[in-house]
């Protein structure tokens, strides 16, 4: 493995772009230590410690929540944006037909989602502003007409699109889908502070229970990774000029989970919107809204029964979704149709394109439910056993740092083999 990074850094451009991932990181480290003023951190701390809310917050925002920094906001409203994006490009027909325009259709829809980050970012700088000041944690008055406030709310906006701006960065110019590494480093970022508090505070039963987790979680998560159905292709013979090419055989991969870590970090983001808006209305001195507010934050606690049942279904639904938006049957078909391909047995054309769907759906079900179960099982054992509570955010932090070294190193040994380097994975 030594042999194989040091291949990597002896290749120019894959240097280039793992020093620059590295040095777009830093700055995000850099930014989450940047506080944003107004805030009591005694009250602060204590709140996100004791709030499961704030501390799903917290985690994907890197310790930004906690420190109440420049980008407290974390990737939440780029990945909301993205969503709504996704979501419509399915309705509207608009949308649908500038998606199917190839290169000039993604660009400007990722256009369109940089747009809507910004009032998706206003919109959850004045929710989270809120929340604070709900739970006495802002030190000034919490007003609109107010500078501090709508210096605050402006600050934690321009954080968000500075943030949003260093992921597509890394998407573009690194390695890896830029959104997945700095949750990524968030969550890695935190792993000092949790070692230390475990050293301060030892618990031999809690850190047995968490190891035997992690383990057959990673086993899972890579098994799923690497899983793929390959599908067998056959090119028929064909003449170009006075030239014949002979055809040959190879075969189309079809990952089971094609949709990575991105389900994940859908189904927490939409999560998370129900719960910080009704915990702000759980103060309401009107009792009917009170008390809806109080019902919605016991329901999506994460603890809750039906938080478990809801964060099963969104994160296999989101993995249908997403596949289904990466990859696209009927353009697959035509490909290998325009290039004197087809899968034996299948006549080409429109029955490819069944065969192909019919096959995703099954492989992406198996899949799904294996993340979805993963995802949730932290949570499920810490309902049995409540010591154990703290595992629902470690479960799910290991998901993700697991799904992005891994598509990390695959990309890597992608870009390695097409030098003849020995890559990581054997």
């Amino acid at each position: 493995m030594f042999d194989s990074l040091l291949n990597a850094f002896r290749a120019p451009d894959i240097r280039r772009r793992i020093l620059y991932v590295l040095g777009l990181l830093i700055l995000f480290r850099l930014l989450a230590s940047v506080p944003v003023p107004g805030v009591d951190k005694a009250q602060l701390k204590e709140f996100v410690a004791g709030s499961a809310l704030a501390g799903l917050l917290d985690l994907f925002s890197g310790g930004g929540l906690s420190h109440f920094s420049v980008v407290a906001l974390g990737m939440n409203p780029y990945i909301n944006a993205s969503i709504i994006m996704q979501l419509m490009s399915g309705v509207v027909p608009s949308l649908q037909a500038l998606s199917r325009e190839g290169e000039f259709g993604r660009n400007k829809i990722n256009q369109y989602t940089r747009y809507l980050t910004v009032p998706m970012a206003v919109l959850q700088s004045y929710g989270v502003l809120a929340l604070l000041a709900s739970q006495n944690v802002l030190t000034g008055t919490f007003d609109l007409s107010s500078f501090e406030t709508l210096t605050q709310i402006s600050t934690l906006t321009c954080g968000a699109v500075v943030l949003m701006w260093i992921g597509e960065l890394i998407t573009e110019r690194g390695i890896g889908n830029g959104i997945s590494f700095i949750i990524f480093a968030g969550i890695v970022s935190r792993a000092p502070g949790a070692l230390n508090s475990f050293r301060l505070n030892p618990n031999i039963g809690l850190a047995v229970a968490f190891a035997v987790m992690a383990i057959a979680a990673v086993g899972v998560i890579i098994y799923i990774q690497e899983g793929q159905r390959r599908i067998p292709i056959q090119y028929a013979s064909r003449v170009r000029g006075r030239r014949m090419y002979s055809g040959g055989q190879t075969f189309l991969p079809l990952r089971v989970n094609q949709a990575g870590v991105i389900p994940i970090i859908f189904a927490v983001s939409i999560l998370l919107f129900p719960n910080q808006l009704a915990t702000y209305f759980s103060t309401s001195t009107i009792p009917v809204v009170k008390q809806v507010a109080q019902i919605i934050v016991a329901l999506f606690s994460t603890s809750s029964p039906f938080y478990i049942v809801t964060y099963f279904l969104l994160t296999m639904g989101f993995t249908y979704f997403y596949t289904a938006f990466t990859f696209k049957p009927d353009e697959t078909a035509e490909q290998l149709r325009k290039n004197g391909g087809f899968i034996p047995g299948i006549r080409p054309g429109r029955p490819t394109q069944d065969y192909l769907a019919r096959v995703v759906n099954r492989i992406t079900f198996a899949g799904a439910l294996f993340l979805a179960i993963v995802a949730v099982s932290p949570a499920v054992i810490a309902l049995g056993v409540p010591d154990l509570a703290a595992l629902g955010l470690g479960g799910t932090s290991l998901l993700i740092v697991v799904s992005v070294v891994v598509e990390t190193m695959k990309q890597v040994e992608a870009q390695l083999m097409m030098r003849n380097y020995e890559g990581f994975i054997r």
